[in-house]
């Protein structure tokens, strides 16, 4: 390798986002509350999304394909880069600033073209050494500006995904894992149709979202994240007209694998989206799991199962003071809706386009970051609710305690073993429609031809003891 290795992961700068960052005011006036209300809580998305990361990443493109091209022998009016050529051009990328986006903004009011206007800033910075002419000239070589646009962002999407969003749900499936180890053995009244169900444990239950979660994270973190880098129509047809004999397919697969990419060679002038729109319904599918979450959670602190914990001036109500409202797993199920409604129009509308192309999704691409931010906004809710929560076992045990009831499923199941007749039939008869004490499902279980060792050990189960293997499922949790 001729030069330094395609850098997509940029450390933040923060002194560069002073300007972003330090809006006090100007947030008061934002569209959108990502940009207001939650500006502090999506800043890692800013260096990624924004309009500079945008041209950045443009940027990024456009001076790492220039430095392909002087790799390739059967290029040969490009010369191989001299070091301080190579010094050079990496410094355009790797000290992109705000400043050198504004000067590609101040271009652009020129051209009216974005994409060329990055073409142009490039050309300014190479200067006018002895290498700089054959290099101008070889700038966005046979290039669409779709070219450099879909290899943008898929690179926006594939940082956002590994510094970003997956960090977070790492996050929060470490914290729902530790909560499910914590409580495995703690007894909790099931709860099926929204009436009393065979009783399970509190932390197998969170066992259960863990589960899900660890899965749909999975298939996020599997997306496959393509480009293509084939010129106007997806045919090479300048390149090929001006060199006839390169082999361009394989340079193109070379300069997209460098960005840690994969190809997609089929294709129109635009890349056609479809791993978008996979990316974005492998994020529906994981946000889905934290709204079903977040609404069980909310319904959990309704029955008193949780306390939660605020801070001193902390109001709960602004006119009943005893309430303690569960605003954190409300705000995510909030957000998370958002921007699961955002990601499925990116995932319905972006794969299709009219012809070889149009424009329509242009526009939408730009709010990816809308849409993550979103998210990222509904899991730090998320996080901040969930270490809130106190569990309150009193409440939790006295509710299971009190719910004789479901122990006749393990009456009527051990019936049926040793072939009483109508076992179902006799439970209902027994419990339905009425309450059910321990001494009444003792007095019951007395009258059974059972042998006397079964029948001592239904007399000693009680709807606490009666979870199953819900504690053990925990402990094998991952």
């Amino acid at each position: 390798m001729l030069y330094a290795p395609a850098r997509v992961s940029f450390a933040l700068r923060a002194q560069v986002y002073t300007g972003f960052c330090d809006m006090k005011v100007s947030t008061l006036r934002a569209l959108s509350p990502a940009d207001g209300r939650y500006a502090d809580k999506v800043n890692p998305l800013r260096d990624i999304f924004s309009e500079y990361g945008l041209i950045r990443y443009r940027v990024l493109v456009e001076v790492r394909w220039l430095q392909r091209l002087a790799d390739e022998s059967s290029i040969p009016e490009l010369a191989p880069l001299s070091t301080v050529m190579k010094d050079v051009l990496n410094h355009i990328v790797d000290d992109f600033s705000l400043d050198d986006a504004e000067r590609v903004k101040e271009i652009e009011a020129t051209t009216n073209h974005d994409v060329k206007a990055v073409e142009y800033f490039i050309r300014e910075r190479l200067g006018d050494g002895p290498e700089t002419p054959a290099l101008k000239d070889f700038l966005h070589f046979g290039c669409t500006s779709e070219d450099i646009n879909n290899l943008s962002y898929a690179l926006m999407l594939r940082v956002a995904r590994s510094d970003v969003v997956v960090p977070r749900m790492r996050e929060l499936l470490g914290k729902l894992k530790k909560m499910a180890r914590e409580h495995s053995a703690l007894p909790m009244l099931a709860r099926t149709h929204g009436q009393t169900a065979s009783p399970t444990t509190l932390g197998k239950e969170l066992a259960n979202v863990v589960a899900r979660l660890e899965r749909a994270q999975a298939q996020f973190r599997a997306v496959q994240i393509r480009g293509k880098f084939n010129g106007a129509v997806g045919n090479f047809n300048a390149h090929a007209v001006t060199y006839p004999d390169a082999d361009w397919p394989a340079i193109s697969e070379r300069f997209i694998a460098s960005l840690d990419l994969d190809i997609n060679p089929y294709t129109t002038q635009i890349e056609p989206h479809d791993w978008t729109a996979e990316y974005s319904h492998a994020l529906i599918r994981y946000n889905t799991i934290l709204i079903d979450l977040c609404r069980d959670i909310w319904g959990y602190v309704s029955l008193g199962y949780f306390k939660q914990n605020i801070a001193k001036n902390e109001v709960g109500s602004s006119t009943m003071p005893h309430k303690v409202n569960p605003i954190d797993f409300e705000n995510a199920e909030g957000n998370l809706g958002m921007a699961n409604a955002m990601l499925s129009h990116f995932a319905e509308k972006l794969p299709i386009s009219r012809w070889q192309r149009d424009l329509t999704d242009s526009t939408v691409q730009r709010n990816f970051g809308v849409a993550i931010g979103y998210l990222v906004i509904a899991m730090q809710s998320t996080l901040k609710g969930l270490g809130k929560l106190q569990v309150d076992k009193e409440i939790i045990q006295a509710d299971v305690g009190n719910a004789w009831e479901v122990l006749a499923e393990a009456v009527q199941t051990v019936m049926r073993r040793y072939g009483i007749p109508e076992p179902y039939e006799k439970l209902k008869a027994l419990t339905r429609g009425q309450a059910v004490t321990r001494d009444l499902l003792h007095e019951f279980i007395g009258t059974l031809d059972i042998p006397d060792q079964e029948k001592q050990r239904l007399l000693l189960l009680t709807p606490e003891t009666y979870i199953g293997l819900a504690a053990s499922l925990v402990d094998d949790l991952e």
